[in-house]
Parts: C-alpha cells; structure tokens; sequence
C-alpha cells in the first residue's frame, strides 16, 4: 500500500505543483509506473476546481466564478496540458514532415498555431463551463469533477498504445514511454471512470462517447503524422478530450 501510495504522490508531483512529502522517493522508473494514477491526479485538479467555482459563485455571476475556477486550475497544474496542446498545435499545424513537426513542438516559444489554438480552447471551456453552470451550478461542478479524470484516462490509453517517438534522452516525458501493464491499465481506468457515477446516465455516456471519439481520432492524427506520441502529444490529447466531455455532457443534456 505505501508503495501505491509513493506512486500516486510522483505522479501528483509530475503533474501539479502541489508539494510532495519529502519521503517519496523519485525515480524515472517510478515515474513510468506512476502513469496508472494519472487519471486520479485529475480528481485532485477536478476536486480543487470545482472547490473555487462553488466558493466565488456564492459572491460573483457564473461567468467569472468559471474563469476563477480555470485560473485555478491553470495555476496548479503549471499550464502543464496547456502547453503541450499549444505546442502540438504549432508542430501539427506549421510542420510538413515529421522531423520539422518535432523541431517546432520542441521549441518553447508559441507561434501563430499555438496561439490561436490555446485561445479557442480556453474559451471553448470557459462557454462550456458556464453554460453548464447557467443550468444548474451543480451540472458544473460535477463536470469539472468528471472531465479532469476521464480527460486524463485519454492521455494514459495513448502511452499504452502507441509508441513514443522522441529520440532525446532529456525530453520530460520520456520516462512515461512504456506501455502500462494489464493492471495498471485496469487502475487507470477505474480511476478515470468512477466519476461518471455522479452524471445521469445519457449526459455520462454522452461524455464518454465525444471524449473517446476526440481522443481516437487524436491516435490517428499522431500516427499518421508522427509514428507515435510525444509528450506534447499527451498534453494535447488532455486538453481536448476535457473540452469534448463538457460538450458530450451539454449536448445529452437537451434529451433529458
């Protein structure tokens, strides 16, 4: 059990700035087994989200409660997603063959591709959010608690089944390179769908259905484009299949 629990700590080290307590050991091959908890990282990136979305709603009109509550969750994460969807965006949409993708998604600065696509992501959340929230506060904060997981399951089913293709030993994501085992898969996905339990079953499915579909045709697209994924690649693939859970859950909630 300590040895789980020191592997659900690295991977909330990894991916938030939350600080981890001094005895857990670091390792990159911790790291690689740490990808099963993934997904449970993004309820404590959920859980603190929606936390300042419910407590600035109390005082301030939805709209800006939301923008408060993505803030928040930007700052704990480091704009770690948001940053590989960017660079995933300049890479995918400037490059024409692989290298030259992998050249600029390896460049830190943003282009023109990087910055239009963060902009109509953020804001694509940012109206999906608060629509949910114009129909019911709840709806949103079980939203938030819903996507940040299942978004999150999208990006560890790309490390199980694709190939990682950077050949640069200092890339961060290149301990994650290694396919999770039969257990771990089954942990990550557990951990990435339990919170379905709190939707109604059609805005569930309806989250599921659009998150799965966004995150397979991201597969496609990166092995097409680049024989594998990247750690940009995973970024990416968070960032939009969390935007597609808010727009599966909408959308399935006009038939209820």
């Amino acid at each position: 059990m300590r040895y789980q629990l020191e592997l659900f700590f690295t991977a909330l080290g990894f991916f938030t700035r939350i600080p981890v307590p001094g005895w857990v050991p670091w390792s990159p091959e911790r790291l690689n087994h740490a990808a099963r908890y993934f997904p449970l990282v993004g309820w404590t990136v959920g859980a603190a989200g929606a936390l300042v979305l419910w407590a600035t709603a109390l005082v301030l009109p939805a709209s800006i409660a939301v923008v408060l509550s993505m803030a928040a969750t930007i700052r704990l994460t480091g704009a770690f997603h948001e940053d590989g969807w960017a660079d995933a965006c300049d890479g995918l949409g400037g490059g024409w063959e692989r290298l030259q993708v992998l050249t600029i998604m390896k460049d830190s600065r943003i282009g023109s591709y990087g910055s239009a696509g963060l902009t109509l992501m953020l804001l694509g959340k940012a109206l999906a959010l608060i629509e949910l929230a114009n129909i019911d506060l709840t709806l949103a904060l079980v939203a938030l608690l819903v996507a940040h997981p299942l978004s999150r399951l999208a990006s560890t089913s790309l490390i199980h089944f694709l190939d990682y293709v950077r050949e640069d030993e200092s890339a961060k994501s290149r301990p994650l390179a290694r396919r999770l085992q039969a257990h771990e898969l089954a942990i990550a996905l557990l951990c990435g769908t339990l919170p379905l339990l709190l939707l109604p079953a059609l805005p569930a499915l309806g989250a599921v259905a659009l998150a799965a579909l966004v995150t397979w045709r991201a597969a496609r697209v990166f092995l097409r484009r680049l024989g594998g994924y990247t750690g940009d690649c995973l970024g990416a693939a968070q960032q939009a299949s969390e935007l597609a859970c808010y727009f599966g859950i909408l959308a399935a909630w006009n038939f209820i």
